[in-house]
């Protein structure tokens, strides 16, 4: 497995039971560089005891870029009557010395998790533990041609989260640059139902099957030439489109298919529109190319 520079601190780093002894120093001092959750709670408090091991975990999960002070009211009633803590549980964050968010009762999970991510996005943290950053670089990597590369490292991501929905796709997508179409499906087809209709892989979806299409694409010079001798050949206008996006030439695939769909929207059961989405897909939402695509598939429909 890679290191991925995000490994979680010990847990008595990130969890402590705090006192008013050592207040001053493990949450107004800490909370200088890191976000500090305090936790006021009771040992008579039933919700305290199902919040507790809740909030434990997703600051476990957040890997150092939040931490955790307990203060037992019962023990600690200076400090509870300073924050003006009336009844617990009664979670603040503190941020810099300074209270910045908190809530009272008992909170799902996943409310919980929201509270932190707010409170690490607050003071500019990263709340994956680095790994948004690992994601970033075997794109990157991506980019630059090198496929393996990625692919080993989307996969060490992936034993970190593996409900990761760039990092799976980032997997799905180092294949099939690959040209190993059949394991880039196999990933695909294997992934958590959580993130399953994710829009990266959705994506991923498209650019496996726009690499299916260019395994059987013709040569581009005899499509052209087709055409040009008989313009209303749509089949031909068809896998010229497929043909040029196999060469690299997504622009002028799309305005191919855009022509195709001007001509005949209905032929071949709406291919070209069809195919057009796959494209559009297959891109990032914000590519030049999908916004003008769709803007000028969106005037010839409500025309």
């Amino acid at each position: 497995m890679l290191e991925l520079g995000g490994q979680t601190p010990p847990a008595t780093d990130l969890i402590k039971d705090v006192s008013e002894a050592d207040f001053m120093v493990e949450v107004i001092e800490t909370s200088q560089t890191v976000p500090v959750i305090v936790d006021f709670w009771a040992p008579w408090c039933g919700p305290c005891k199902t919040l507790i091991p809740a909030i434990e975990a997703a600051v476990t999960k957040a890997k150092g870029a939040v931490k955790l002070a307990k203060v037992n009211v019962d023990e600690n009633q200076m400090i509870a009557s300073q924050l003006r803590v009336q009844s617990v549980p009664m979670v603040y964050a503190f941020w810099q010395g300074q209270p910045i968010d908190g809530f009272q009762g008992a909170q799902p999970p996943s409310e919980i998790e929201a509270f932190i991510e707010r409170v690490i996005v607050a003071s500019g943290g990263d709340s994956s533990g680095g790994l948004d950053e690992a994601v970033a670089a075997a794109e990157e990597m991506l980019e630059e041609g090198a496929a393996a590369d990625a692919a080993q490292t989307f996969a060490a991501i992936l034993e970190e989260d593996p409900q990761n929905a760039p990092a799976y796709a980032g997997l799905v997508r180092s294949h099939v640059a690959l040209d190993d179409l059949d394991q880039a499906e196999a990933i695909l087809n294997g992934a958590p139902a959580e993130i399953s209709n994710a829009p990266e892989l959705e994506a991923a979806h498209a650019q496996i099957e726009l690499a299916k299409q260019a395994a059987n694409a013709g040569p581009v010079g005899e499509l052209q030439a087709a055409v040009t001798a008989n313009p209303d050949d749509h089949q031909a206008r068809f896998d010229l489109a497929q043909a040029l996006h196999a060469a690299g030439q997504t622009q002028e695939a799309v305005d191919e298919l855009l022509e195709l769909f001007r001509r005949d929207r209905e032929w071949n059961d709406d291919a070209a529109r069809q195919q057009l989405f796959t494209l559009f897909d297959a891109l990032k939402p914000n590519d030049p190319i999908v916004l003008n695509g769709r803007r000028k598939l969106s005037s010839m429909i409500f025309a």
